[in-house]
């Protein structure tokens, strides 16, 4: 007997359907499994006949023959493995076929019959609405992930025996549903905030023009001047999310597989700090079968590089594409997949290899070959692609035993927002939503200066040998910092304050 039942599989950040051919006839016991399975596919008929057996239900002892259509594109993961059973018990007719005709199915199965949870349900959901699709099946650990989108009926399943008795009718399993919006606002909050910070006003005001242009920045200091606790409180000052940016990053998550089982959605800006010793496929992505990488995990969030010297130069180099693109496309042999990777960079640097040079407490150890070798390991390209370099100089005793708070994320935040508010209605329908993002054309446009400004730059240009890329930098920092003062016009005064934020332009030793 031949049965057709649909299942999912994920191609970068999209899904498309499949569509699992069962094939019962008459000759030896087998099981074969075609249409490009990988290793896990191919694996999953011990499990699927363990499963079958252990609910209480007969394996056929036939020749079996399972198909995966589309054929010419490689199927991976074990999200096969409900399919492949829903339509091995509809063949031997344990199951009504005609129930399976406007359903997807997604799961892998223990050998006991349980349902396991699997990646990429939330992309599954979407598609599986996109083409009409009354109801989707997925595992019970997944069902409030798949709930995210609505128009469609989502159940999740827990075991083999549950499915079966459901389309039988002979189980009564309502479909999930979800308060969105509660859940939307119960998860964008945050356990950091900027009062706790002591100290750094510098810093503190450099990460305030970062978030109100979405720059990328570079923070230089010793040992314990708290590079970290600023970079991890960054994305408290950044605008909210809205919902449909929510769903954006939790598909990267649901896709790489690292949306924890109590979580749905991901409404606060992601913050990513992967150690220095990751490979170039740990972080841009990559795989046989690609995969997201820390920088799409980072995406419209932050992505921490602390220690940014002691990164594999092939990675730190790996990452000027999607700076400049928003975006990172990876291409195999057979496949080529896009990841989204609009992320602010935030990296953090010892001034030298002691961590103490030009320190007003420690003295540094170093010498000046290698102070300028240490410096020397950020590449030019990559420096010009960051738009403030702050100096982190350490705390003195008497700022960290203030007990006064300081200014508090949401005020902070509030005056981020108007700025932002302002680019907004710079850019119209744009796609560029910040400042950042200014192509070459919107900075002509919209980075006018008077001639004050024009001899401070070209006095930079001669002092510092600024390249035209980093010149671009400083007009868009300008325009920022007009910005969160509510001024229409760059003035002088911002394009000297932009030019401060490029301290390793200038030799420091």
């Amino acid at each position: 007997m031949f049965v057709k039942v649909l299942g999912m599989s994920v191609i970068g950040m999209e899904s498309y359907p499949v569509f699992v051919e069962v094939d019962i006839s008459q000759g030896l016991p087998q099981f074969a499994t075609v249409g490009l399975p990988d290793a896990s596919v191919k694996e999953s008929k011990d499990r699927i006949k363990a499963a079958i057996k252990n609910s209480g239900y007969r394996f056929p002892r036939s020749h079996v023959t399972v198909n995966l259509a589309p054929a010419d594109i490689k199927k991976e993961g074990t999200g096969f493995d409900l399919p492949i059973a829903v339509g091995i018990l509809a063949a031997e007719e344990l199951i009504k076929e005609d129930a399976l005709r406007k359903f997807v199915f997604i799961g892998e199965l223990s050998l006991d019959g349980s349902i396991k949870g699997v990646s990429g349900v939330l992309t599954a959901a979407f598609k599986a609405k996109e083409i009409g699709i009354q109801a989707i099946f997925v595992p019970g650990e997944n069902a409030a992930e798949a709930a995210m989108v609505k128009g469609i009926n989502v159940f999740g399943i827990k075991t083999l025996p549950d499915l079966v008795e459901f389309l039988n009718g002979r189980k009564n399993i309502e479909p999930l549903s979800l308060d969105i919006n509660r859940v939307f606002q119960k998860t964008r909050q945050y356990e950091v905030d900027f009062n706790e910070i002591k100290g750094q006003r510098q810093a503190l005001r450099a990460l305030e023009i970062a978030a109100a242009g979405g720059h990328n920045v570079l923070m230089i200091g010793p040992p314990g001047s708290g590079k970290s606790m600023l970079a991890k409180r960054l994305p408290t000052i950044l605008p909210d999310l809205s919902f449909d940016e929510a769903i954006e990053v939790t598909k990267v998550f649901s896709v790489a597989g690292s949306l924890n089982k109590d979580e749905m959605l991901i409404a606060a800006r992601p913050f990513r700090s992967p150690h220095h010793t990751i490979s170039d496929a740990g972080l841009v992505g990559g795989g046989q079968m690609p995969r997201p990488g820390e920088i799409s995990l980072a995406h419209l969030g932050v992505l921490f590089l602390d220690e940014l010297p002691e990164f594999k130069r092939n990675a730190l180099e790996a990452l000027r594409q999607p700076l400049e693109e928003g975006a990172i496309t990876i291409t195999r042999s057979s496949i080529t997949a896009s990841f989204p990777a609009k992320f602010m960079l935030v990296a953090a640097m010892n001034p030298c290899p002691c961590g103490y040079f030009g320190d007003r407490i420690r003295t540094c150890r170093c010498s000046p070959q290698q102070i300028r070798q240490y410096q020397g390991k950020i590449s030019g390209p990559l420096l010009d692609r960051i738009d403030l370099h702050i100096e982190v100089p350490s705390v003195k005793y008497r700022a960290l035993s203030d007990k006064e708070l300081g200014e508090s994320s949401s005020t902070i935040k509030d005056r981020v927002n108007s700025a932002r508010s302002l680019q907004k209605k710079r850019f119209g329908n744009n796609s560029i939503i910040c400042n950042a993002r200014m192509t070459e054309r919107q900075i002509k446009n919209f980075c006018l200066i008077d001639e004050d400004s024009h001899k401070l730059i070209e006095m930079a240009i001669e002092k510092l040998g600024l390249s035209a890329r980093a010149i671009n930098r400083i007009l868009k920092v300008s325009r920022t910092i007009a910005d969160l003062e509510n001024k229409e016009n760059i003035e002088s005064a911002h394009v000297a304050e932009a030019i401060q934020y490029r301290s390793l332009d200038r030799n420091l030793i």
